[in-house]
């Protein structure tokens, strides 16, 4: 089962200094057909001003993956953590027995962000921040595991994925046009994909840049850039 869900459909927020668009329930928004998919829990698109952000604020028992997709963001937290996360690179808290963060935009454009959410398998792990360079030429044309918790793909090598508290992997792609890649989920597993820029066309459905893409009860998947195109992709248990 293949669902395409429009970004106009999305949930939404927006203030003076934030645009936020919601592919699952989320703070005010709620919607029960769109609670999360496996253990994939938020799926934020956030556009942030220049000079703002979220200040100090905390979580629990949660790992929080950051793709940047313009722009960049800054980091700090209570452990002492600080870093600027660049766009196409990636940042995980693994937030754990509990962490304070705040996360902002210091730049003079905007900054977009993916923020996506995932339960842990295991609650009351130790909290940490890590991020990582992810060149975009290393994905071009095929998915490229950015974090994950899945066997397969614990390297520990400084060039491997960082590292989650999850059977449950994001991955990315840079496709140009008529390129194609395709991904085998496993009995059972799920995924949900969406295109960062560009536009793709998944098993004969279209979707549009930021559009969220719902896939279940298949073997594999293909995915066509119909133009060049940037995709991430969850793989869930």
């Amino acid at each position: 089962m293949i669902e395409v869900r429009p970004f106009d459909a999305l949930g939404r927020f927006d203030n003076d200094w934030l645009a936020a668009r919601y592919h699952f329930s989320f703070a005010g928004y709620h919607d029960p057909s769109r609670m999360g998919l496996g253990p994939l829990r938020v799926w934020n698109d956030d556009t942030i001003q220049p000079g703002t952000g979220f200040d100090l604020h905390g979580h629990r028992d949660m790992e929080i993956i950051t793709y940047v997709r313009k722009g960049a963001i800054s980091h700090r937290d209570h452990l002492g953590n600080e870093g600027r996360t660049e766009a196409g690179d990636v940042q995980v808290m693994s937030a754990g027995t509990g962490i304070l963060h705040a996360e902002h935009n210091l730049e003079d454009d905007t900054t977009q962000i993916f923020q996506i959410w995932i339960e842990p398998a295991t609650a009351g792990v130790r909290p940490r921040w890590e991020a990582r360079r992810f060149p975009r030429g290393d994905r071009a044309g095929e998915l490229v595991a950015l974090a994950s918790g899945r066997p397969e793909d614990a390297t520990g090598a400084p060039e491997g994925p960082l590292p989650i508290h999850q059977d449950a992997a994001i991955l990315g792609a840079t496709l140009k046009a008529g390129q194609s890649v395709t991904h085998a989920l496993e009995r059972g597993r799920k995924a949900y994909l969406v295109p960062a820029s560009g536009r793709i066309e998944v098993d004969g459905q279209t979707a549009e840049a930021r559009d969220g893409v719902a896939i279940s009860q298949v073997e594999a998947v293909t995915i066509t850039a119909l133009e060049d195109s940037e995709v991430l992709l969850a793989d869930l248990a």
